[in-house]
């Protein structure tokens, strides 16, 4: 062909792609690009960016959409729903959240495709709050599910253990036709486990016409995980008898049941059952033995395990510092924390709470100093990741979502922690109630209010009564502000004044303010701060006079703000 037309350059490119030739497809593209005498088109970028996000090759991916988003802005193309939906995926897929919650808000049009790339790459992250915020917010804004999006948003209700958020998603599933995809029904069962509703999941799974060895394994597992051991070991017999050949998926979840049962032997006969098939080249697998043996106490045989995985990542390090740990050997425990960092890894979330124990320190230690530190995604990995959660372990998720603007997945996880048994506290309400101002919700944090007061019998603190203030304050409601100020039976501090006298000249309010200045100046007539704010006031209402009178008190007192000192 002397002249390839963009038919036959996007041909190609397709057809590489479609088989799974990713670098050649990658090839083509820039033999194309070189070749010049034809331009992309929204017909050759989605197959391209496929071909990245198979890859891993999120720098070329970049490329791509900056070439996109250039055409566009200089009006030579529209945008492309099908060219975004693949950008999203791609950066989603190579763990770029951010780039990839960018391309997907930039979108003027978004179909299901968008945003079930979207919620995938959340689910794919851990970030399951988000997960299940974007699909409240899809269906919101009138997007029918299909089976994919539901089997890819209900493991984040069994992370979250949203019992009722999963049970509505069931329901969304059989009314829109999709409760019988076995993709659907096995993540179901898998949600009913993780939330502890066995015998739902138990219903579900003997519903399901045509199980698979996913929907074996995923009860074998939940059964495992509630400490269900000899329901786990008795319906792997089950499936064993069935002659469906269980996958390493099954046998990491037998494992755990076999060890709770001191069934030591019988892991061994999994084990070589793994050898004999191939299993044991999973790295998920190798980790279970890792696990299985350590916590029989035969640490030797799990070094054995972890030295014959050939190409060990993260997670089979993980596994071996924590079972060390779990048998008490530190030193040893160290020395594998040590040597996965000089094999080139960098330890996560998961690699502290192993060697937590060893270093004395406490995990919800951990999660408040990422969140402080502004590292709010790996303090929600953390928090996931514990076992046991108390009230100051949710506080501090709560107010430091609040504090970055994700005011849904505060309340979301308020409302986690009720179902959890978790008592609130004072500091949990003025988290809720900070987070509800900052982000205008005036009529829930006046709920919240009330449901401390009626609900949970805890007596306001001054903080509490500033939030209140601020609520109505930031809403433009002063007279309501004034009128709860007025019916505190407790002398008002001086700080909740304040908060109202400042709003006062946001919103140009000079009656409330000389009420409220009357106030302060009756119980702290010697500030000057509140004296300079109510001349400023003043001054913008263009009141001069009563500017000149205030100077002229401030002057007459000698009224002057104390300067700060530093210890540097």
């Amino acid at each position: 062909m002397p002249r390839r037309n963009s038919f036959a350059w996007n041909a190609a490119i397709k057809g590489l792609v479609d088989a799974e030739r990713f670098s050649e497809a990658l090839e083509t593209y820039r033999a194309m690009v070189d070749d010049g005498s034809v331009a992309a088109d929204g017909f050759t970028c989605p197959p391209v960016i496929k071909a990245c996000a198979a890859l891993g090759a999120v720098d070329q991916g970049r490329m791509i959409r900056e070439h996109v988003e250039a055409s566009v802005a200089c009006g030579d193309t529209m945008p492309n729903v099908f060219v975004q939906c693949a950008l999203v995926d791609m950066f989603a897929k190579c763990g770029c959240l951010g780039e990839a919650r960018s391309v997907f808000e930039s979108m003027q049009q978004r179909d299901v495709a968008a945003w079930t790339a979207m919620i995938g790459g959340a689910v794919h992250a851990g970030d399951w709050l988000d997960a299940m915020c974007l699909f409240n917010r899809m269906r919101s804004e009138g997007f029918r599910a299909d089976s994919v999006i539901v089997a890819t948003v209900i493991p984040a209700c069994g992370r979250m253990k949203e019992l009722r958020a999963g049970t509505a998603l069931h329901g969304c599933a059989v009314r829109c036709g999709v409760a019988d995809d076995n993709c659907v029904s096995n993540a179901l069962v898998d949600m009913y486990c993780k939330c502890g509703c066995l015998e739902m999941a138990d219903y579900l799974f003997r519903s399901i016409d045509f199980k698979d060895v996913v929907s074996w394994s995923t009860l074998i597992a939940g059964y495992s995980q509630n400490g269900m051991y000899h329901a786990s070991v008795s319906l792997f017999t089950e499936m064993v008898a069935s002659r469906l050949k269980p996958n390493s998926n099954t046998m990491a979840g037998i494992l755990p049941s076999l060890s709770g049962l001191k069934l030591f032997r019988h892991g061994k006969e999994v084990h070589g059952f793994s050898l004999r098939h191939g299993l044991d080249q999973s790295k998920f697998l190798g980790s279970a033995f890792i696990d299985f043996y350590s916590r029989q106490g035969f640490i030797r045989e799990a070094g054995t395990v972890f030295e014959l995985i050939p190409k060990k990542d993260l997670v089979i390090w993980n596994s071996v510092v924590a079972a060390y740990c779990v048998n008490g050997d530190t030193d040893s425990a160290l020395c594998a924390f040590r040597a996965l960092q000089k094999a080139g890894f960098k330890p996560d979330h998961v690699t502290v709470i192993s060697v937590l124990p060893v270093c004395n320190h406490h995990s919800s230690f951990i999660q408040d100093m990422y969140c402080k530190c502004c590292c709010l995604e790996k303090g929600k990995e953390i928090f996931q990741l514990m076992t046991e959660r108390d009230t100051a372990t949710y506080n501090t998720l709560i107010s430091s979502l609040g504090k970055h603007g994700h005011e849904d997945q505060a309340i979301m996880l308020f409302d986690q922690m009720k179902r959890d048994g978790i008592a609130p506290d004072k500091v949990t309400f003025v988290a809720l109630l900070s987070c509800c101002s900052h982000a205008g919700l005036t009529e829930q944090g006046l709920h919240f209010y009330d449901s401390m007061l009626q609900d949970y019998n805890i007596s306001p603190d001054k903080e509490h009564y500033s939030c209140v203030v601020d609520l109505y304050s930031r809403s433009g409601k002063l007279d309501d502000a004034w009128k709860f100020i007025s019916s505190l039976r407790e002398g008002t501090e001086i700080d909740i004044l304040g908060c109202l006298l400042a709003a006062c000249r946001v919103h140009n309010r000079m009656d409330i303010a000389e009420l409220v200045a009357k106030r302060i100046f009756e119980k702290n007539p010697g500030d000057p701060g509140y004296h300079i704010l109510l001349s400023n006031i003043y001054a913008d209402a263009g009141m001069w006079s009563d500017v000149t009178k205030i100077r002229t008190i401030i002057e007459e007192r000698s009224l002057k703000n104390k300067i700060g000192n530093s210890l540097i």
